[in-house]
């Protein structure tokens, strides 16, 4: 077993980051209970204090909370620091303006960059550590620097601070590789969308287990996440090929929007271009909707327990 500094820093026996993926906290809590650190998405939470305190409620294990700053997170962070949470998260954004609220409450900052100049940016405001993300990874995809030159420029340019590699990265011999750049823990996030905690939709997990390493396509801004100029990466489908075919209009202008697709468990309707992925429970049509993935898909090939895939990761080390 490798136990890096950040290791001893996060207080989780195994170099692994679960990446926020969703608000799922028997996901989250399922990652730290096996050593790893778990993360609960916090930005689209009703009750961000609900999230937190549930996902405590499940494990006594550290894990982390994700805020994407792309508008005012302060009240978001105060709910969750008085829920107890301890570790955040951050995606996109200038974290300066929230480090000393969360040191304050003796807790951990990491944020996400795509350069190394970004990296010393955010060293500069405080954060503790640096989550440098190829544009591998699925999801929000902040940088175009791919992970393998991303990792070790990144390690050079905020040396000691520790750092976490995420994008593209989907078995044991990933996380090695990722390590042997410098980088202190592996940051997946595709993998877990098979952990049996994640209840996603059968037919979205199905193709995410036939899925092959081109499948995944970053797209500038095809799905309405809520913000403009969001790069991200997800299966390619129906959706994106009438967008490309129509020449990538903007939103107001692309073919079907507003066409209700699905309706999740609770009855509230899915439309095209819709971030939202499918879930147990929804019915419609899935292959248009958002189907997030990395391009590590072609590595995610079985349902397993989130322990197991922990366990798989490291077991090499």
């Amino acid at each position: 077993m490798v136990r890096t500094p950040l290791c001893e820093l996060l207080g989780i026996n195994q170099p692994i980051v679960q990446a926020p993926i969703a608000q799922v906290p028997e996901l989250t809590a399922a990652v730290a209970n096996a050593g790893a650190l778990g993360t609960i998405s916090l930005t689209w939470a009703d009750d961000v204090a609900d999230v937190v305190r549930q996902t405590s409620a499940l494990t006594s294990r550290p894990f982390a909370g994700n805020l994407v700053l792309t508008a005012d997170r302060h009240q978001r962070l105060d709910e969750a620091l008085e829920a107890g949470l301890r570790v955040v998260l951050f995606l996109m954004g200038d974290p300066s303006g929230y480090v000393e609220r969360i040191h304050s409450a003796g807790g951990i900052v990491m944020h996400t960059v795509g350069s190394a100049q970004e990296a010393r940016r955010a060293v500069a405001s405080g954060v503790d550590v640096v989550v440098a993300q190829g544009w591998e990874a699925g999801g929000h995809v902040w940088g175009r620097v791919a992970t393998l030159p991303l990792v070790p420029a990144v390690v050079d340019a905020v040396a000691p601070v520790p750092v976490v590699a995420a994008g593209g990265i989907g078995d044991a011999r990933g996380v090695a590789a990722v390590l042997a750049l410098g980088a202190q823990a592996a940051m997946l996030g595709t993998r877990f969308l098979l952990a049996r905690e994640m209840p996603i939709h059968e037919e979205y997990r199905r193709r995410v287990i036939a899925a092959d390493e081109t499948d995944p396509h970053w797209f500038p801004d095809l799905y309405d996440v809520g913000w403009p100029n969001s790069p991200h990466r997800a299966l390619y489908n129906s959706t994106a090929k009438a967008w490309e075919a129509a020449g990538m209009p903007p939103d107001g202008q692309r073919p079907g929007e507003g066409e209700v697709l699905a309706h999740f468990a609770s009855g509230e309707p899915i439309v095209r271009y819709e971030p939202a992925p499918p879930m147990d429970g929804t019915i419609g049509e899935i292959e248009p909707l958002s189907l997030w993935a990395g391009q590590s898909v072609a590595l995610a090939k079985r349902t397993q327990p989130a322990a197991d895939i922990v366990a798989e990761l490291t077991a090499s080390l």
